[in-house]
């Protein structure tokens, strides 16, 4: 099914900052609330705030970055996160850039898959009924969480390049994307996914892609807004060889021409809302189940109000 869902569009400092998107959620037709890896307020705890605060809805973070979180930790602070919210929950996991894992652990993981294949397989295994024994490289563990009735959680994999998309195909629930354009969600994640759930015999996870986008007006800059909202994105080598392969090519000392070229191959959309909703709907056909919203540029050069008020334009527009 097609729904349409909302990005936090920054990195909160305080917890409530995220309120007014939670309260979005409750009167809008979006379906989810979305946020990435935080180092300042950490998502599980922003969204716990705003259940707190009387906005309860679902809500998916896309990616937690698997070096600072052991999988059992994982799959409790998820399990925590549906039942305060009283809704399902998508809990996004990716291994983070190798200099990120150096930087945490003293070495990168030496195999990235066999690494990612443990911890989804062990959160995954948590939050079922049976527990996980499985012997690792990396995770080894025998052990379960004490039974709680929550919603459902399911787990997510971020999800750039076709090996990592087998492995989700494999093992996740869901598969995430950011960045990815929609002809190369359509010609290299889906066939990866589908290729790995046929070697596991179960079926394809959904696919969710976070979009970034901004709406046209007379006195914006695109190119200035695709680089806001991607600055670190074009400077990390698996971000780069992702749009290389969706034939977007990008340098880390010329991030001017970098933006350019998300907006030249649709990694970045920009237009009249009218053409935003058709680009969104475009993504569905593409095999995208759904589609979150990301104004982070907007958010950065506009502020919160005009971000707001574009992402209801967009959402209203959009929504199926």
């Amino acid at each position: 099914m097609a729904v349409i869902s909302v990005l936090v569009p920054f990195v909160p400092h305080r917890p409530e900052h995220i309120v007014p998107y939670a309260a979005y959620l409750q009167w809008s037709p979006a379906h989810r609330l979305w946020q990435g890896q935080s180092t300042l307020v950490e998502a599980g705890q922003a969204f716990a705030f705003a259940a707190g605060a009387g906005f309860r809805v679902p809500v998916g973070t896309g990616v937690t970055l698997m070096p600072l979180r052991h999988p059992y930790e994982a799959a409790l602070q998820a399990r925590s996160l549906a039942a305060t919210t009283g809704h399902p929950v998508v809990a996004g996991f990716g291994p983070a850039a190798a200099v990120f894992q150096q930087g945490l652990m003293g070495a990168p993981y030496a195999s990235q898959l066999t690494a990612v294949a443990e911890y989804v397989s062990a959160v995954r295994g948590l939050l079922g009924t049976d527990g996980v024994e499985q012997q690792g490289e990396y995770f080894p563990m025998r052990t379960g969480l004490h039974p709680l009735p929550t919603p459902p959680v399911e787990v997510g994999l971020g999800v750039l390049r076709p090996r990592m998309a087998r492995v989700a195909g494999e093992l996740a629930d869901v598969a995430i994307t950011w960045l990815t354009p929609a002809d190369y969600v359509r010609d290299v994640v889906s066939p990866s996914l589908r290729e790995g759930a046929e070697r596991a015999d179960r079926k394809a996870p959904r696919v969710v892609s976070i979009v970034p986008m901004a709406v046209s007006r007379p006195d914006r800059d695109p190119v200035r807004l695709a680089r806001a909202s991607n600055t670190g994105h074009l400077t990390m080598p698996h971000y780069r060889d992702m749009l290389r392969r969706a034939g977007i090519e990008t340098d880390p000392a010329d991030l001017v021409a970098g933006a350019k070229g998300l907006l030249d191959g649709g990694a970045f959309l920009y237009g009249p809302v009218e053409e935003l909703a058709e680009r969104i709907r475009y993504f569905w056909a593409s095999g995208v189940d759904e589609v979150v919203v990301n104004l982070t540029g907007v958010y950065a050069t506009y502020g919160p109000q005009t971000a707001l008020h574009e992402l209801d334009e967009i959402v209203r527009e959009a929504a199926p």
